[in-house]
Parts: C-alpha cells; sequence; structure tokens
C-alpha cells in the first residue's frame, strides 16, 4: 500500500456500510476493563455496556526505543495512515533513519528510497528477516536494498537520539557510528494490546497473548478474540498454539468468530498466508516457519527467482518465493487439503509445477 494513501481509500468498509445494516460504531473510545461476572465493558471515561457476545480485537502496541532522547520530535511509529503521510512529507529530500529491518521497516525503506535524500536501516540481527525467512533469502533481500541505495547498519542498535531546537538531527549507534537523520521510523516489534484484560479472568498466555481454542472462543463462555493479540491452534502445526500476525489472518480469524458468535460451529482450518512488495518485486509466503531447522533453496537468489523451503525433521512447513507465481499459493492449497509434503517431494513439487502447472497428485488428503 502507498504510504500516501488517505483512510478513506484504504477503508475496507464504506460509512455507508454500518448504517446499511445498523452496525453503531463508537470512535475515541476505550475499554479499561471487562467485567465478565457482569457481562459488561467498562469504559475508560466509566461508560458501562452490557454484551451478550464479546469479541476482543485490540491487535498490538508497537515498542518504543528505549534510549536516550527517545522524545524527540520527528520519531515515528507508523500505526496510522496520517502516520505514514506526515513521514512522507518530512522524508521527501531528507535523511531517513529506519530502526529494525522488521516487515514495517524494510516496506518503509523500499518506499522511501525514491524519495529521501538517503535511507539507512539500523538493525541488531546481521541480516534483515534472519528469523522468519532464513540467513540466505535474508541476505538476497538486503542485496537487493543495497544496490537501491538503502545502507545498512547491522548488528547494532541506538544509544541515543540528538536534537537541535526539538527536532531530530543525528541517530547515534552503539557503534559509535553517528547517522545524520532528519526523520527517524521504529519498527523494533509489538507486545499484544491485552494489559485491559489483567484482572478479567480471561485466559492469556506469559507473552500477553489471549488463549483461544479453534472456534475463537476464549476460556469465558460469550468471550472471542482474533487478530494480532490472540494465540490460536494451528491446525497445519499438530494444533500448536502460535500468533500470526498476517492481515489474511486477521481477516479469517473475524469471520470464523463472527459465524462462532451467530452459533454456527465452525473451526478454523486455514493456512497463513502473506506477501510483500518492495522495489516491484512481491515475496509470497504461504505455511507457519516457526522453529525451521532447514531451509531448501530451488532455482536462483542472486536473480531473485527461486522458491524456499523452510522444513523441519522431515516436513515442509512453509514456503516462499520470488518470481515464481503461483508456486506458494499452490502449495497453501496442498497443505490446506491436509496433506503432507516431505522434504524429499519438495523437488517434484518444484519441477513438476514448472513442467505442467500440475499439482493434482498431491492434493489427495493424508501422507
Amino acid at each position: 500500500q502507498s504510504m500516501d494513501s488517505h483512510p478513506e481509500q484504504i477503508a475496507l468498509r464504506p460509512k455507508e456500510f454500518f448504517c446499511t445494516y445498523d452496525i453503531e460504531v463508537l470512535t475515541e473510545m476505550q475499554v479499561a476493563a471487562v467485567d465478565i461476572k457482569n457481562k459488561t465493558a467498562v469504559f475508560k471515561d466509566g461508560f458501562k455496556m452490557e454484551y451478550n457476545k464479546l469479541l476482543i480485537a485490540t491487535g498490538n502496541t508497537p515498542k518504543a526505543l528505549s534510549c536516550k532522547g527517545k522524545e524527540v520530535e520527528n520519531v515515528f511509529n507508523i500505526r496510522t495512515p496520517e502516520d505514514a503521510n506526515r513521514v512522507v512529507k518530512l522524508a521527501t529530500s531528507k535523511n531517513v533513519v529506519i530502526v529494525g529491518a522488521s516487515f514495517l521497516g524494510m516496506e518503509v525503506a523500499a518506499y522511501l528510497t525514491e524519495r529521501a535524500h538517503s535511507v539507512s536501516l539500523v538493525e541488531l540481527e546481521e541480516v534483515p528477516f534472519k528469523k522468519f525467512f532464513g540467513e540466505r533469502v535474508g541476505r538476497a533481500v538486503m542485496k537487493m536494498f543495497e544496490s537501491n541505495r538503502v545502507k545498512f547498519y547491522m548488528q547494532t542498535e541506538v544509544s541515543e537520539l540528538r536534537e537541535q531546537e526539538g527536532k531530530l538531527k543525528e541517530v547515534v549507534l552503539k557503534s559509535g557510528k553517528v547517522l545524520r537523520a532528519d526523520v527517524c521510523v521504529v519498527g523494533v516489534g509489538a507486545v499484544p494490546a491485552t494489559g485491559f484484560l489483567k484482572q478479567s479472568g480471561i485466559n492469556i498466555d506469559s507473552k500477553g497473548f489471549i488463549v483461544v481454542n479453534k472456534m475463537m472462543q476464549t476460556n469465558i463462555p460469550g468471550v472471542f478474540a482474533a487478530g494480532d493479540a490472540v494465540t490460536f491452534p494451528l491446525a497445519l502445526r499438530n494444533n500448536k498454539k502460535v500468533n500470526v500476525p498476517h492481515w489474511q489472518m486477521a481477516h479469517m480469524h473475524g469471520r470464523i468468530a463472527a459465524l462462532n458468535m451467530l452459533a454456527h460451529g465452525m473451526e478454523i482450518s486455514t493456512v497463513p498466508y502473506l506477501w510483500t512488495a518492495m522495489f516491484g518485486k512481491s515475496i509470497r509466503y504461504a505455511g507457519h516457519g516457526e522453529g525451521f531447522d532447514d531451509v531448501v533453496i530451488q532455482g536462483d537468489l542472486d536473480e531473485l527467482k527461486f522458491v524456499a523451503f523452510y522444513t523441519k525433521s522431515d516436513e515442509v512447513v512453509a514456503v516462499a518465493s520470488m518470481n515464481y507465481d503461483p508456486i506458494v499459493s499452490k502449495v497453501a492449497e496442498v497443505l490446506s487439503a491436509g496433506r503432507t509434503i516431505r522434504k524429499r517431494d519438495r523437488c517434484w513439487v518444484f519441477f513438476l509445477f514448472f513442467r505442467t502447472g500440475d499439482m493434482s497428485w498431491l492434493t489427495g488428503k493424508g501422507s
């Protein structure tokens, strides 16, 4: 999405939709507590609202930098279209420093390269996306960014933000390097926005995620949760409880939760899927690769034309690709059919798909 977009351009539903279906939307209101005994949401200003069914979809809160000077002006967590618009305006022909080579950090860097005078990226790991895509894919993506004028400062972090007349002037790194900066974007991770539920009796895990079952229901009858704030059983990984903060997954969570709030008895079984576009190139990803122990690459990383299979023991748990559409979608279909792809199968998946475009041999149930 463009960082110049306005809210009405990217809204999933127009305002008229809510009027048509008699949905009351309360903005600029914050729930401070949930009283499960009296089935009531208690607002910050003391206002109370009773519920029959409750859905909690509060998402994440971005982590802030903990360094000296963090209150300086022109330092942003991008949370809203207005934040993004402001960053673009301030960054035009100026020096930008991005902290964190996360999806947010990398996408912002890619978008600003043509507009800013300079774009620098600071990251603790040695390559971007290392935990998510593995080192080899991460390095290939990093090369693509470097050839588009993005300067990386890896295995270091910010020690100070320096200002001049209240506005950001320099970013000082722990390595001792001082970077000129007119605007800084921070993408160093997020935590679930669930603090207000601490005393509620709703089950929350040690990391703050709301624990739900396959019907998106919490431990409390009538209380459901969805989106980035939850941990749910993923069929694909033997019902392991996972947190998947993807756009597609939030949509699916909402749909499943709604069906179950209406007593339709629907279990979640979708395969996580995400895409990201940088410098006109798209990375597609399906599955859940957490804890992968090997990455098998088919194709050519240097040419940015490859398929990466992420395996744990003998099983393909996720797949990523660049310039090889629609193989990731096809693999998602195979996994969605309940089929296990073994490590030894991945060459067949690759070659048969590109010779025939057909993977029906793999979509039968079972292993």
